[in-house]
């Protein structure tokens, strides 16, 4: 069986362990600098704190970041496990100890926007950062899946994504059980810009949340505002997914990721917070420690939109929800001012 190594004890990372050891693989567990109790408790007591579970009590061995290079050696594939917060620490430190031949399979979700407006992901960014005579296959994942359903063994939909169609075949029997059920793509950017933009419209939905309920908190939770902000988020996500250069089909992925965070998670708890009339920095307080990667991609997704705008290529009415959010977060505007008549349309 394999040997997986995975640089980042963060819970989506951690939980992809039930799958690998019900396998029959090993998997070393290697902390970042942040996640030293993660690591320490892990070795002594077998649960993760922040997942909140007991993870599997055979195939797992625990690595604090001092000993990566020994975790790294004979392994048959690598895991990036870290945040968006993590990238440029993993890009920096482990990337370029990574060998050749071992396949690296990230868990971060997320974009970057260059200064044109372009919004590029993930494994694109490692590549640019690679020596210029390494080859490494990079490969990701994409779909609605909770870290904690994962571990629960709930029945999740996910996709694999990279250049190599037997690479990802590779992965897939590796992780794949009865529970974890997964498809494969070679369209990187479409799979990966789908599941990035829906943190940013998981905040815009759960805006409804909160002005349902009441800055007291006493309302009750509507369904129609939400179901509305829902539909304008696809619509706008499927435009973006387009200019990214994405396969159309992909919008299942954005919208089944979409759906699984508004439920539940931390982008729901800060929308709601926005939406029951908390000022951004009221609700950040109250969220203190939470990693809130919505609040990036939001930011870096409507600088994109406004720099392709500059440029051309995008109108900004295009995309009402997404500035509106960008808005609260970066301007101080209301979460109540949602522009409803601008999600208004006209088919002929």
């Amino acid at each position: 069986m394999k040997i997986i190594t995975t640089i980042g004890a963060g819970q989506m990372a951690s939980a992809l362990s039930f799958p690998a050891v019900e396998n029959g693989n090993t998997v070393r567990l290697v902390g970042t600098p942040l996640d030293r109790d993660i690591i320490n408790t892990g070795k002594s007591k077998g649960f993760h704190p922040t997942l909140k579970r007991q993870l599997p009590e055979n195939g797992i061995e625990y690595y604090q970041i001092e000993d990566v290079e020994r975790a790294l050696k004979g392994a048959d594939v690598v895991i990036c496990g870290v945040s968006s917060f993590g990238i440029d620490w993993f890009v920096d430190n482990i990337l370029p100890i990574i060998p050749e031949d071992i396949p690296l399979l990230s868990v971060t979700k997320g974009m970057l926007d260059m200064e044109d407006g372009t919004m590029i992901n993930y494994p694109e960014y490692f590549e640019s950062k690679l020596v210029s005579n390494k080859n490494l296959s990079i490969n990701a994942i994409g779909g609605p899946c909770t870290s904690y359903e994962l571990a629960d063994k709930d029945h999740s939909l996910v996709t694999f994504c990279g250049k190599n169609i037997e690479t990802l075949r590779m992965l897939k029997n590796i992780f794949e059980a009865p529970y974890y059920h997964i498809s494969l793509s070679t369209d990187v950017k479409g799979v990966e810009c789908a599941v990035a933009l829906k943190n940013a419209y998981a905040l815009g939905v759960s805006l409804a949340i909160g002005l349902a309920i009441g800055r007291d908190g006493s309302g009750i939770e509507h369904y129609n505002s939400q179901a509305g902000l829902f539909g304008q988020g696809v619509r706008e996500m499927k435009h973006l997914l387009k200019i990214a250069g994405g396969g159309e089909d992909n919008i299942v992925l954005s919208a089944g990721d979409l759906y699984v965070t508004v439920f539940g998670g931390r982008t729901r708890k800060i929308g709601t917070l926005l939406g029951r009339g908390f000022s951004f920095e009221e609700a950040m307080e109250q969220l203190k420690g939470v990693t809130l990667e919505s609040i990036v991609i939001a930011t870096r997704t409507a600088r994109g939109v406004r720099h392709m705008a500059e440029r051309g290529i995008v109108k900004l009415e295009e995309f009402p929800l997404l500035l509106h959010v960008d808005n609260i977060i970066n301007s101080g505007a209301s979460a109540a001012d949602i522009p409803w008549q601008s999600f208004e349309t006209e088919k002929f």
